[in-house]
């Protein structure tokens, strides 16, 4: 109950009058509720002065009390969810409603206008932000674990992309989820990548039945779902002997990303980081061809606060996780990136992936 408490608190300094908190990854981290709502209507009410409340469909709610020590209330597919709100808070005066701005959708704050006459909403999301911003000792053992599977993963990809000529980026992609739902894996953190050549280049490229070209590289980006935390990395290698353009630029890469991951520690600021990995780039005539951020936070979500970017000025703290993830992406060429998410300890940071970044090759 110590971070409903806190959420409690909170509310009770502001003069907040409730939560109605719909995002499932915040349920759950508050909770330990996990469930999707799809079309219908999840929401956790914190009050300043009493008790939670969750609201779930109905299917759900033997699920959620055993996971909360609060009442829980289900509504039915045949019923108005927002009636039956209405009538169960009928004695609460609510005039204000945080919620996290960045998840409520306009049905539901329609949904909620039709409940409370005259509300007006105030943004919850920093406040869960900073929340979840620094994982506890538990989280990053849940964390390594997720990271130990992606790695697991590139040796899959790696061993199979190498193993016959012609297969295809989706023979890959396939070979690693099959083998990890073998695993009991049930989720991938999000859509595997793998990309071969200039199709790099793309660096939110999907893969496709492209056949895996010799002597050239190829880009793998994956993570797991594990125990309600993601991990996500990227790697690089080359099937059959890389150009020696391929190679430098993948040199350059691992210079940058190695750099900037040895910058990381408590004190420094998230432009400092990025700024590290990009004057290596940039130092190298390669500035215009790194095209985004250098990292983002994870955790439960596989994007999270904070951004690791050149606008952000958010100084590192021990138990922020987040990556550092460098490419260069020259259009019809080559596209590299090498990625790992770390934990930041007292003195540095240590990564939840541990497989070589030197240029293998296949």
């Amino acid at each position: 109950m110590t971070k409903l408490t806190d959420i409690a608190t909170y509310l009770g300094k502001e003069n907040w009058d409730m939560t109605f908190i719909t995002n499932p990854t915040t349920v759950n981290y508050l909770t330990g509720f996990s469930m999707d709502p799809h079309e219908r209507i999840l929401g956790l009410m914190i009050f300043p002065d009493c008790e939670p409340l969750l609201f779930t469909p109905e299917l759900e709610v033997e699920k959620a009390k055993a996971h909360v020590n609060f009442d829980v209330i289900g509504y039915a597919d045949n019923e108005n969810p927002w009636a039956k709100i209405k009538s169960h808070l009928a004695g609460h005066q609510i005039k204000t409603i945080a919620v996290e701005y960045d998840h409520l959708i306009l049905s539901k704050s329609d949904g909620l206008k039709s409940v409370f006459d005259g509300i007006s909403f105030n943004n919850l999301t920093p406040l869960i932000n900073r929340m979840r911003l620094i994982k506890s000792d538990d989280e990053i053992q849940k964390m390594l674990v997720a990271g130990d599977y992606a790695d697991r993963c590139f040796d899959i990809g790696f061993q199979f992309a190498g193993s016959e000529p012609g297969l295809t980026e989706m023979d890959v992609v396939a070979k690693i989820e099959f083998e990890m739902k073998r695993q009991g894996i049930s989720e991938m953190s999000f859509d595997t990548m793998v990309l071969t050549g200039d199709r790099a280049a793309n660096p939110h490229g999907v893969p496709e039945a492209v056949t895996i070209q010799q002597n050239k590289l190829l880009l793998f980006d994956l993570g797991v779902m594990s125990n309600g935390y993601a991990s996500d990395a990227s790697r690089t290698i080359s099937i059959g002997q890389p150009s020696d353009v391929d190679r430098k630029i993948y040199e350059i890469t691992r210079e940058a990303q190695q750099a900037a991951f040895d910058f990381v520690k408590p004190g420094v600021t998230a432009f400092e980081v990025d700024k590290v990995a990009r004057d290596v780039i940039t130092k190298a005539g390669y500035g215009d061809y790194f095209t985004h951020r250098t990292g983002h936070g994870i955790g439960m979500d596989v994007h999270e606060f904070p951004s690791i970017g050149g606008s952000e000025d958010i100084t590192i703290e021990k138990g922020m996780c987040f990556s550092i993830e460098p490419g260069i992406y020259i259009p019809n060429q080559v596209g590299v990136r090498i990625e790992d998410c770390l934990y930041v300890t007292e003195t540095g940071a240590k990564s939840f992936t541990q497989t070589s970044k030197d240029l293998l090759i296949f």
